[in-house]
């Protein structure tokens, strides 16, 4: 399909819903599903009209343009020809641009996973670090943080930690996350200053609703036990900890930070229905795209994505060959924002590059 199919597709579509939401009978829940495409799309047909509107101009300026006539007003069309003609190409990549396949779970919050990996106590330090930083970049964004896991170790660090993060829009800012980030630095421990390196992975899943995700009781095998760690007398009494083991695709989600089982017990299959439902995602998006990897990764936990190298003060992420020197902001989450923009305009100019 040409773009110029896509444009006018788009606009029928507008055309055609603001019809039927002016029917006076219309069913609730059709009007609310019917209102919610509408405003996803009309944004999209203004711009669209826009540059339909740019592009008869241009036809129009150069009718002006080989009438010949009136020398000053010639003159006039084509100063304003050359310059609609420098915008026209930006009016198209932009329109190009909204028209790209949405990610359905862009919209969604996510749940966050952080690991420490390789390096022992320093790799758990980083990890607490990496967690600390979403922490910091969802209070800029007015997105609610809710660590749900926190399994922490003696000096501080993080062995593994899991948060909730609520807000509109928060997966499609945090979806390139995913990956294996790499640390450089002297370690607090290490007496000869010799830099070590270490890494922590982090996962982002989009946030599941039960519709999403069918789970059969059957399927689950649930056990309770007593929590570890900090908790005082409670943790040696009550069998509070949630252990669920997913049968068919082996999955196991702990939760034991809440004294009431019940409370793990939904921590638990929140995080369960995500991982579950990032699988589906997942298997649907490689059937789809399956020649293609994608510029800026694959979201692979495996795949080594972001190195922080502190004696240089440098954040190179190695999927776009980005470097900022700017370290301590990227950490405070003040200039995450620089790295995430960045790769969110690879993505869009990669999946572009396939359609034109």
């Amino acid at each position: 399909m040409s773009l110029d199919d896509s444009l006018n597709r788009v606009l029928a579509r507008v055309d055609e819903l603001g019809a039927i939401l002016a029917q006076p009978d219309l069913a609730p829940e059709r009007m609310a599903d019917l209102s919610r495409e509408y405003a996803e799309l009309e944004p999209v047909a203004e711009r669209i009209r826009t540059l339909k509107s740019a592009r008869s101009e241009l036809v129009d300026l150069e009718q002006m343009m080989a009438d010949g006539g009136d020398p000053e007003m010639r003159a006039l069309a084509e100063e304003e020809w050359h310059d609609l003609k420098h915008r026209l190409p930006d009016l198209e990549r932009e329109v190009q641009r909204l028209l790209l396949p949405k990610d359905e779970a862009d919209e969604r919050s996510a749940i966050l996973e952080v690991r420490a990996g390789t390096g022992g106590d320093e790799a758990a330090l980083f990890a607490a670090d990496l967690f600390a930083m979403y922490q910091k970049y969802a209070a800029l964004h007015g997105w609610r943080f809710e660590t749900m896991e926190l399994a922490e170790t003696p000096l501080g660090g993080a062995k593994e930690a899991v948060a909730s993060i609520t807000g509109r829009g928060v997966f499609a800012r945090l979806k390139f996350e995913s990956g294996v980030h790499r640390v450089q630095r002297v370690p607090e421990t290490e007496t000869q200053g010799r830099i070590h390196t270490s890494a922590a992975t982090v996962a982002v899943l989009p946030e599941a609703e039960e519709v999403d995700v069918q789970i059969d009781d059957k399927d689950l095998r649930i056990d309770v036990f007593r929590a570890s760690g900090a908790g005082g007398q409670h943790v040696n009494k009550t069998e509070s900890a949630v252990r669920i083991t997913h049968l068919p695709s082996g999955i196991v989600v702990s939760q034991q930070d809440e004294k009431s089982q019940h409370k793990n017990k939904a921590k638990a299959m929140k995080i369960l229905r995500a991982r579950l439902y990032e699988e589906e995602r997942r298997a649907r998006e490689a059937a789809r795209a399956d020649s293609r990897k994608s510029q800026v990764g694959s979201g692979d936990r495996s795949e080594r994505i972001r190195t922080y190298n502190f004696p240089q003060g440098r954040v190179t992420d190695h999927r776009i060959n980005l470097t900022l020197y700017k370290i301590e902001k990227v950490l405070n989450g003040e200039a995450l924002d620089e790295v995430i923009d960045a790769l969110i305009a690879e993505d869009e100019a990669a999946r572009l590059a396939e359609i034109t």
